[in-house]
């Protein structure tokens, strides 16, 4: 009856909202009533939960008074039992259990041949300092984001050995109906404003045995640091807001047919990328985007026959330490331009075609685990330099420690050198390549109040002395109930020399976000 309930009062939220958001479609002043609409839902959730806490504590309460002289001795004797299977099916129902654990119990007892989960999440960020794009074209102080985004994912399970993913990813900004979609120039308004996409949806099973096959839209990760990508070059990743989430979140899937070939403590991974697919950089009229005029138009290759890209893999898990081997054909994601050359500026940005060779490495000393990663890179080219060729070697080191209560530091270095450097690749605003990339990534993370409160700082620093720039986050998350979530933080940028960053440096944000999951 309480689950009907609630139903009912949810149902009844809904059909409110609606008829609220039709009457703030044909009000001049829509984008504000939009804001007073999406904070009035996050009171009314919060008057649910506050609700659900009540009754749970009437149950209790009447669960006692029921219970009450269960546990008298005099009980002793002949009826106990029966007492105690009466006692039984009393509580049966009172215990709480998480969404997760009611899925578990309900596999358990009726294998379900598929399960819907998803979250619905409220994004926002505020720019603190008053500053425009390098073209001047917006004033990005203030309400920078207030997207609602939702996922959905769809797990489906054939047999013991074969099963499937369909998940997506949709969302809408209001910060941008809000402040007058007319401050922003069309390719923001393209590129932030709203978008729907397919994430990871694939088909796995076993062949064999020792043979897996995997196809689809995916991810694949390669190598073993959680900051900064070296040999991680299968997949493309997000860079249109940098440094406001991890790696691990912006990474994009792309279509391919993954075979894996286990034996022992080794396993072989062959890969066929079927989809062309590059990093979503910062638009052009954004805070992020480095340069007063847009770019040229961008060449895309076309996805499969000879655009194939191809990998391989060799990983071993041994006693303390891991290691892999990798080789990849594929396309470089980022652009370099053609055209008549210096001083004229690029006609298009096209993607070369490159090959890396790479290993990584992680040692388990104790609370220590140490990591390295190394990648060669041939084929990159750049428009002060057509028709050559060069070469390119990252190497990363860092180390891990876990000695603490609760908590986790580590520190990685990269540099990344470029072979047979010229000196012209770093006077060209178009190239703007030095021949020593160095970085520099520390992070701590730490959990409080029995793993619900969750501190992380990262600070990325680029330059042998942050030269180049920097940006820092220090975010807070909190863990209102296994279903709801509440994640603040603050990032700074440094301005720096690089052409890159010399445009961050008033770009710092506070930003909030809230997420329900079911």
């Amino acid at each position: 009856m309480k689950g009907r309930t609630e139903e009912r009062e949810r149902q009844n939220s809904v059909n409110t909202l609606a008829n609220g958001k039709h009457h703030v479609l044909t009000c001049r002043l829509r984008g504000f009533i939009v804001m007073a609409v999406m904070l009035c839902s996050v009171l009314a959730c919060s008057l649910l939960f506050a609700r659900a806490g009540y009754a749970e504590a009437k149950d209790r309460q009447s669960l006692d008074e029921v219970i009450e002289g269960f546990d008298d001795p005099a009980d002793a004797g002949p009826g106990k039992e029966k007492k105690e299977t009466e006692l039984e099916d009393i509580l049966e129902g009172f215990e709480e259990e998480s969404p997760r654990e009611r899925r578990a119990a309900s596999e358990e007892q009726a294998p379900s041949f598929w399960d819907l989960t998803g979250d619905v999440t409220v994004r926002s960020s505020y720019n603190v300092h008053e500053h425009t794009d390098p073209a001047h074209l917006t004033d990005w102080h203030g309400l920078s984001r207030l997207r609602v985004a939702l996922d959905l994912e769809l797990d489906m399970k054939f047999s013991e050995s074969w099963d499937a993913r369909v998940s997506g990813r949709g969302f809408y900004d209001f910060a941008y109906t809000i402040n007058g979609r007319d401050k922003y120039t069309d390719e923001v308004l393209s590129a932030y404003e709203s978008e729907i996409q397919l994430r990871d949806t694939y088909i796995r099973g076993s062949l064999l045995p020792s043979l897996d096959i995997k196809a689809g839209r995916q991810i694949v990760v390669w190598g073993k640091s959680d900051n900064i990508r070296v040999t991680d070059v299968l997949n493309p990743i997000d860079l249109r807001e940098p440094g406001l989430v991890d790696i691990e979140y912006l990474r994009l899937p792309v279509t391919m047919t993954r075979l894996d070939y286990y034996f022992g403590k080794w396993n072989v991974t062959g890969i066929a990328i079927h989809e062309i697919r590059f990093n979503k950089n910062p638009a052009f009229g954004s805070d992020f985007y480095p340069s007063p005029f847009p770019p040229p138009p961008e060449e895309i290759p076309s996805s499969g026959g000879a655009n194939t890209e191809y990998a391989a893999a060799l990983n071993g898990i041994l006693s303390g330490w891991d290691i892999s081997f990798y080789g990849a054909y594929l396309f470089d994601d980022n652009t370099h331009g053609v055209g008549a050359g210096l001083p004229v500026p690029p006609q298009a940005l096209v993607h070369s075609r490159i090959t890396m060779a790479g290993t990584a490495v992680n040692v388990a000393l104790g609370n220590w685990l140490l990591k390295s990663e190394g990648a060669y890179f041939t084929g990159l080219e750049y428009y002060t330099l057509p028709g050559e060729k060069k070469s390119r070697y990252d190497l990363l080191v860092g180390a891990e420690y876990a000695g603490f209560a609760e908590a986790t530091i580590s520190l990685e270095f990269v540099n990344r050198h470029v072979v047979d450097y010229d000196e012209r690749l770093g006077l060209s605003a178009f190239d703007n390549t030095v021949q020593d990339d160095f970085q520099v990534a520390f992070r701590y993370q730490q959990d409080f109040r029995n793993d619900t409160l969750h501190l992380t700082y990262l600070g990325l620093t680029f330059g042998w002395k942050a030269q180049d720039g920097a940006i820092q986050r220090l975010q807070l998350a909190y863990d209102v109930t296994d279903s709801l979530s509440v994640t603040g933080g603050y990032v700074n940028y440094v301005a720096g020399e690089s052409g890159l960053f010399r445009q961050y440096g008033k770009n710092d944000r506070f930003f909030v976000d809230l997420k329900y999951s079911f």
